[in-house]
């Protein structure tokens, strides 16, 4: 009797052959969470009224890691990691830690381009970018 429990490895080794569509399905799965698959980060954008509050969720990054630009309306973050770490000597087992870049961005129409601030704690960046105000000169014409 078949168990209903996946197979699952200590070091991600499966047979090489699937014993069945659904094991081929599972391999698709691990490749698509693996670390190497997707490094795009979460972000949430918040309308406040008077400015936008973007959040990017850079768990383990550095904030010396991380840029932040915006250009006509497009808010852009991007992440840059680089492993330092030294592998001579060491006897991995597993290492799933790499090098990766990594960037998202957001357009916001209103956005004005002075004012901005960001904020990075606790793996979470906090960008407030102020709304552009459009000044409406409005003159009262007698008539004659």
């Amino acid at each position: 009797m078949a168990s209903m429990v996946p197979y699952r490895s200590v070091f991600g080794i499966r047979p090489a052959v699937p014993a069945s569509w659904l094991d081929a399905f599972d391999d698709m799965m691990d490749f698509a969470s693996s670390p190497l698959a997707n490094k795009a980060f979460p972000i949430d954008v918040e309308d406040k009224g008077d400015q936008y509050e973007v959040k990017a969720y850079l768990t383990g990054v550095n904030k010396d890691d991380i840029d932040v630009e915006l250009n006509e309306g497009r808010l852009s973050i991007s992440v840059n990691v680089e492993d330092k770490e030294e592998d001579k000597g060491k006897n991995y087992l597993q290492k799933e830690f790499t090098s990766y870049s990594a960037t998202r961005g957001v357009y916001l129409k209103d956005a004005a381009s002075e004012g901005l601030t960001a904020k990075y704690a606790d793996g979470v960046l906090t960008v407030s970018v102020p709304k552009f105000v459009e000044k409406k000169n409005v003159t009262k014409v007698a008539i004659d």
